[in-house]
């Protein structure tokens, strides 16, 4: 979505599904369309069958909000959609109501960087409804997938423990601008580096990366390969050895790195894309170790996921860099979030807020009505526990949350807990209002975050369940309102 130097930033506003801009023609049509609303941005479980995710996107919403106009070829191309019987689709004056709309919402969100959990809103916009329907599939297209790559990279740094990792997904990415989103959501999760040049210029992410096997294949041999490499590259020499034969490889990779050394340079490592990843690594070590490579590190990649680097792991592989690609920057095993962005409340004529609510069969369905915030209490020591509650309800003392899926499962929180308010104000009557950290300052703020919860949390079978619920009034409201939209009460 960023424009180069010079170039005009090209209108996004019509990055929306159809429905949207339906609904927003019927509140124009039917004069609602300024009635003030609230929607929250949330998602429902944890990706992964994990315990936590990390928030994401944010700065892309803010960019997509700042320059968010409907233009006057936006206007003509929607004049040219056909309903029924060939007739235009919306009315003129709809149309032109749209080309003249400016922005006037309040947003509040959650730091990117920020540990989350399920049922949490991750953002919340209050303006009028028809600028909050605008906005819904802009927002969750921004947060879902960044959230999503956060998360999968902060899974696979948890198993990789003090080895750095790798982004390499640029190839195998949904397209330039899911790879660039990728690179940037995976370093936030705690990758060391990208192989995406152009992330790396972008947002100041460094970049690592060693050659192909074409490369290898190119020249007669492997060793005519490796030394040609070495000469070019003598500082940052990482040779691929799996093209042939792997050890034989790293006995090549080893007779290049004397030469290197001899005119001032070294071996920085060697890297295995393919086989018995333990059992090679733990070869390689040895031939390295015993030629006085100490220093030389073994880089793997093929397709790594968490589960596998933290296998790799418990079979004692010797390998201190991982590469992960596919399976990072796809989502692997699960390909999105799952976000929802709801309606919460609307604004009466006497000024009060009616709160709204979506029923579902599904409890874990079933929406939270409200002006919602998110308290997160603390010890000396760790996160005790969060509390979603209702701004115009407020914050009780004691402050007791609800389970969302089980009412009997209840926790009061310390009253000498410290605590802190999840969502902040980043646009307030259409106008920016917050500055992002730096990318770098964003990363340590996950890594820092995670180190707040127990380890249950961030393991990755049958993880611990963190204490996430409604504070007690809310239930109670959320109670009524389902108990009165099923005629029970």
């Amino acid at each position: 979505m960023a424009g180069g130097k010079g170039h005009t930033m090209p209108s996004t506003a019509l990055l929306t599904d159809l429905y949207q801009l339906t609904m927003a023609c019927g509140y124009w049509k039917h004069r609602r369309a300024d009635r003030e609303a609230a929607f929250h941005l949330s998602f429902r479980r944890p990706p992964f069958r994990g315990g936590f995710a990390i928030a994401a996107g944010l700065e892309d919403v803010l960019t997509y909000l700042e320059t968010f106009r409907v233009g006057p070829d936006d206007v003509e191309y929607l004049a040219t959609l056909r309903g029924g019987g060939d007739r235009p689709l919306f009315e003129p004056g709809f149309l032109e109501a749209l080309g003249s709309l400016r922005l006037n919402c309040d947003v509040d969100a959650v730091p990117e960087g920020t540990v989350v959990y399920g049922q949490e809103p991750l953002l919340r916009v209050r303006g009028s409804i028809l600028e909050g329907q605008l906005l819904e599939t802009a927002l969750l297209n921004q947060i879902n997938f960044q959230t999503l790559v956060a998360t999968k990279a902060a899974r696979i740094c948890l198993m990789a423990g003090a080895d750095p990792v790798l982004e390499f997904g640029l190839r195998r990415a949904q397209g330039p601008d899911g790879a660039l989103s990728a690179s940037r959501a995976a370093y936030i999760g705690g990758c060391a580096a990208t192989s995406n040049v152009l992330a790396g210029k972008q947002f100041g992410i460094p970049v690592r990366g060693t050659h192909a096997h074409s490369w290898v294949m190119s020249f007669p041999s492997e060793l005519e390969a490796f030394d040609a490499y070495a000469d070019v590259m003598p500082h940052n020499c990482i040779l691929l050895v799996d093209t042939y034969d792997t050890l034989q490889g790293v006995r090549h990779a080893i007779e290049v790195g004397r030469r290197l050394r001899a005119r001032g340079g070294d071996l920085a490592g060697i890297r295995l894309d393919s086989g018995d990843l333990a059992w090679l690594s733990i070869e390689a070590r040895k031939l390295l170790d015993a030629a006085g490579f100490t220093r030389t590190v073994i880089v793997a990649s093929n397709d790594l996921d968490e589960s596998l680097i933290e296998s790799l792991k418990h079979q004692g592989a010797a390998i201190g860099v991982w590469g992960v690609g596919t399976q990072l920057v796809t989502g692997g095993s699960q390909s999105a979030l799952g976000g929802v962005y709801k309606l919460t409340a609307l604004r009466r004529a006497d000024g009060t807020w009616e709160r709204k609510l979506k029923l579902s069969e599904q409890a874990v369905k079933v929406s939270t009505p409200g002006i919602l915030q998110v308290r997160r209490f603390r010890s000396a020591t760790e996160c005790l526990g969060d509390g979603i509650y209702d701004l115009e309800l407020g914050a009780p003392s004691p402050f007791v949350i609800v389970d969302p899926l089980d009412a009997t499962r209840r926790k009061t929180m310390p009253p000498e807990a410290t605590w802190e308010d999840l969502l902040v104000p980043v646009f307030r009557k259409g106008r920016r209002v917050y500055a992002s950290p730096p990318l770098a300052a964003i990363r340590e703020r996950a890594a820092a975050g995670l180190r707040q919860f127990r380890t249950g949390i961030k393991r990755l079978a049958n993880p611990h369940e963190y204490p996430v619920g409604l504070e007690l009034g809310l239930h109670h409201l959320k109670t009524r309102l389902m108990l009165a939209a099923r005629g029970l009460e």
